[in-house]
């Protein structure tokens, strides 16, 4: 039978079990029929086979980003102002970016701003700054980490939070220490209140249409796969219009959101196992988000941030939970028992045996042997936390993403000795835990490659330094967002890598990321994508 898609003239990384190198292959149905040579799958072409020519080009599996946020993603790229470091590298070009966006914004609508990044771009605005620059608009300004944000007096009013309003349970309205009046700066459950009251607005056919944006973007960089963590109702509504409406043109899987009360309860009474669904939209499973952000000195550890607090910050600082033990751990064995893949966010030391005391408990109550329970994020894995992860069978989410643009803020908040525990992957694999990675996107870049090349090279964007003894090499850095990506999604027979009877999912690269000098890995480029042997991205 002639083949739908053909592939020729390769350097394929099939990322099998064997570490397979192939020319070409060939796929009927999205499926790879055949690989080898070039000349053996020639035999494949038909009048109307699809055709690329690689033209000798290093070949991926498609990336795997097994945690990210395209949900929020695709409304802030639709309504919302960028302002990252490369957008604003100072304070006055932030406070002039607020300015031209509040300027032409109807009455009453919010100036809504992401990915701030104070380190980068000049510090955090005052109050009385926003104010001047907010022509009089509600304004909220998300930190790159989606952790803490910053919110003007108008904002304050609009969400009906009086100057001497307590602070809400598991979050803080930061107050300057000496007058005690609001400085803007509000942290984790406080900053949701200026989050829901934006995204209350956003409608499923405003995620629908920017997730179309998102596909462009993910595609344009490799991705055919990305779980969405946290993900809401609405969003998944959205995701079951799109499948419905044959808009998916890479695929998605869902981590349940729990801070979308009642989602997971209505999961489990429904039955709803984790796998429901198909190659294009799959339940992967159910996500807490319990800790927070070291780059915004929230995430919990059992020692005390280093360097200058930001006023208002408690000090001593050692972060914060967001969530009672005893309940998480019911709210967790409920869902275990239910048969859904179980995650939990844990960043700092405090925070990880925070999770793995809940994931252990659930354990204990239903015995569960390949249970695929995750981490995520996990950057802070000291050793007895690593003998943690083992003894129990856990997986290391790792948040690889964060090296490249949030290393240096680690260095500064926690120190560099700090460095050898955070993302330690050589030694999470010489332990044999399986440790994929992700972007986090949007707090992080879409772009994998920049955090593929943080991880072998183990250097931020800016230089710092990440500890190289815990360096790996490009081919452990590539499983981190193919193989192992696949397998913590339990979806490692469909994806992950290129064999017969897989999806057949893959990305061009300009770069030979297997052998080219590591700093290079970074820039690398995507010439093509293909899903399911039909090309989506093409440069």
């Amino acid at each position: 039978m002639n083949a739908d898609f053909v592939l020729l003239n390769a350097r394929i990384a099939t990322m099998d079990a064997a570490g397979t190198q192939a020319e070409a292959l060939a796929a009927i149905g999205g499926r790879v029929v055949a690989i080898g040579s070039s000349d053996a799958i020639r035999d494949h072409l038909g009048p109307d086979t699809r055709v690329l020519d690689a033209e000798g080009r290093r070949v991926i599996p498609g990336i795997v980003d097994s945690h990210a946020h395209p949900d929020s993603y695709a409304v802030r790229l639709r309504t919302w102002t960028l302002v990252s470091p490369d957008r604003v590298a100072t304070r006055d070009a932030l406070l002039a970016t607020i300015r031209r966006a509040c300027e032409v914004l109807p009455s009453g609508r919010w100036g809504a701003f992401y990915r701030l990044n104070e380190r980068a771009s000049g510090g955090y605005p005052t109050l009385d700054e926003l104010d001047a620059a907010s022509a009089g608009h509600p304004v909220f300004i998300l930190r790159t980490d989606g952790h803490l944000g910053l919110a003007n007096r108008a904002a304050f009013a609009a969400c009906g939070v009086a100057a001497d309003a307590p602070d809400p349970p598991y979050g803080a309205f930061d107050r300057d220490p000496h007058t005690g009046a609001f400085t803007g700066l509000v942290r984790e459950t406080a900053a949701h209140i200026f989050l829901n009251a934006i995204h209350d607005a956003d409608s499923e056919s405003d995620i629908a249409e920017g997730m179309e944006m998102v596909q462009d973007e993910c595609l344009r960089h490799g991705i055919t796969s990305v779980a969405n963590s946290l993900t809401p109702s609405k969003a998944i509504r959205a995701y079951q219009r799109m499948l419905r409406d044959g808009r998916w043109r890479m695929r998605m899987g869902i981590i349940a959101s729990g801070r979308d009360e009642p989602l997971i309860p209505h999961l489990i009474g429904a039955g709803i196992q984790s796998g429901f669904g198909d190659e294009w939209l799959r339940l992967i499973g159910v996500e807490w988000c319990p800790d927070c952000s070291t780059s915004g000195r929230t995430a919990a550890y059992w020692d005390p941030y280093i360097g200058a607090a930001v006023p208002g910050e408690p000090v001593p600082n050692t972060g914060m939970l967001l969530y009672d033990r005893d309940d998480l751990t019911a709210r967790a064995t409920a869902a275990h028992k239910a048969g859904l893949q179980v995650m939990i966010e844990g960043v700092g030391d405090r925070g990880i045996d925070f999770a793995l005391d809940v994931m252990e408990a659930a354990l204990a109550a239903h015995p569960v042997a390949d249970h695929r329970m995750r981490v995520e994020h996990c950057c802070y894995v000291t050793p007895p936390i690593l003998a943690r992860l083992k003894r129990g069978g856990f997986v290391d989410s790792s948040a690889t993403g964060f090296m490249d643009e949030l290393g240096e803020a680690y260095v500064a908040n926690r120190g560099q000795a700090a460095l050898r525990h955070m993302w330690p992957h050589r030694s999470l694999i010489a332990a044999g835990i399986p440790a994929p990675g992700h972007s986090d996107f949007a707090v992080c870049r879409v772009n994998p490659f920049t955090a593929l090349g943080a991880m072998v090279t183990r250097r931020s964007q800016t230089g710092a330094d990440l500890d190289a003894s815990e360096a790996v090499t490009p081919m452990q850095a590539l499983a981190a967002y193919t193989s192992l990506g696949a397998w913590a999604q339990r979806e490692e027979t469909d994806k992950g890598s290129l064999e017969v009877g897989k999806l057949a999912d893959l990305a061009v690269l300009d770069t030979d990321i297997l052998t080219c000098d590591p700093a290079a890995i970074r820039d690398t480029r995507v010439t093509a994508t293909v899903v399911g042997g039909v090309p989506r991205h093409l440069a």
